[in-house]
C-alpha cells in the first residue's frame, strides 16, 4: 500500500478544512450535494462523452496501480542475468534453457528463450521493444484518461459558477437568495478545483511515475539479454546494467555477487 498517496490526499484535505476553521469559516457553509454532482458528476459524464464506457467504468483499476507500491527488485533481476550470462560463457546458449522454468517475468522468460532459439540479434531486439512500446501505450491509456479529466473539472466548476450567477442576476430582487446563489456560484469553482489539483493530477503523476519505473526494468532487461545472446563478459554486463541504477543501489548488487 502506498501510504505517501492516502497521507498526501488525507493531508491535503485536513489542511483545507483547517484554513477554513482558522479563518472563522464553518464547514457546512462549503457542504453543498447540488455543487459536487455538478463536478464530479458532471465532468464524469464529460469523460463518458469522450471515453469509452469500459475505459470510464475500469478507473477503479489504476487506482489500485497508484496505491500499490511496486517492488521490481533490479537488483535480483541484474544478479540473475549476470548469472545467465556465467552459465551461457561455461556451458553455451543451450544451457539456459534448463533455468528458464525458475524465471518468473514472463517478459525476461521470452527473451532468454528468444536467445535459446538461436533468434537474430535484431529480430530479438524489435520483438522485445515492440513489446515494451505496447506496454508503454496501455499505461499512456490512463495517463491520459487522468489528464484529460483534470482538465474539464475544473470547467465544471465555472459552469456551477455560472449557474450561480444566473440565478443571482434572475433574482436580484429577491435579496434572500444572492447569498445562496453567490454560494454555490464559488463552492463549484473551489471543487472543481479541488478535484483536479488534489486527486486527478496527482493521480496522472504517479501514473507517469509507476510507467517509468516499470520501462526502466524492460530495458535492463532488453539490455541483459542481448548482452548475452552477443557473449558479453559477465562483469562487463554487470557493470553495464548496473548503470541504470543510481549509485546507493549499485554497491547492494556488488555485494551480492561478491557473496556468491
Amino acid at each position: 500500500m502506498d501510504l505517501g498517496t492516502i497521507v498526501g490526499l488525507g493531508a491535503g484535505l485536513a489542511l483545507i478544512v483547517m484554513s477554513i476553521l482558522t479563518s472563522g469559516g464553518v464547514i457546512g457553509a462549503f457542504i453543498n450535494l447540488p455543487s459536487f454532482l455538478m463536478v464530479v458528476g458532471g465532468s464524469f459524464a464529460a469523460m463518458l462523452v469522450a471515453s469509452p464506457m469500459s475505459r470510464m467504468l475500469g478507473i477503479i483499476r489504476y487506482i489500485r496501480i497508484v496505491l500499490r507500491v511496486p517492488n521490481y527488485e533490479e537488483e535480483r533481476i541484474i544478479s540473475s542475468l549476470v548469472n545467465f550470462s556465467e552459465k551461457a560463457r561455461r556451458e553455451g546458449l543451450l544451457a539456459l534453457e534448463d533455468d528458464l522454468e525458475e524465471v518468473e517475468d514472463e517478459f525476461m522468460r521470452k527473451g532468454i528463450q528468444l536467445v535459446v532459439d538461436g533468434t537474430d540479434p535484431d529480430i530479438i531486439k524489435s520483438v522485445l521493444y515492440n513489446d515494451l512500446n505496447q506496454l508503454q501505450t496501455r499505461h499512456g491509456v490512463g495517463i491520459t484518461l487522468f489528464d484529460n479529466w483534470s482538465k474539464i473539472a475544473p470547467a465544471f466548476g465555472m459552469i456551477g459558477t455560472l449557474a450561480g450567477l444566473i440565478s443571482m442576476l434572475a433574482n436580484l430582487e429577491d435579496q434572500a437568495s444572492i447569498g445562496p446563489n453567490m454560494s454555490l456560484a464559488l463552492i463549484t469553482t473551489m471543487y472543481g478545483s479541488v478535484l483536479a489539483n488534489l486527486v486527478l493530477i496527482p493521480v496522472k503523476i504517479k501514473l507517469e511515475d509507476r510507467d517509468a519505473a516499470e520501462t526502466l526494468v524492460r530495458e535492463i532487461m532488453i539490455e541483459g539479454i542481448l548482452s548475452i545472446q552477443s557473449g558479453d563478459n559477465p562483469r562487463i554486463l554487470e557493470e553495464k546494467l548496473l548503470s541504470f541504477l543510481p549509485p546507493v543501489r549499485r554497491e547492494a548488487v556488488r555485494q551480492e555477487s561478491a557473496r556468491e
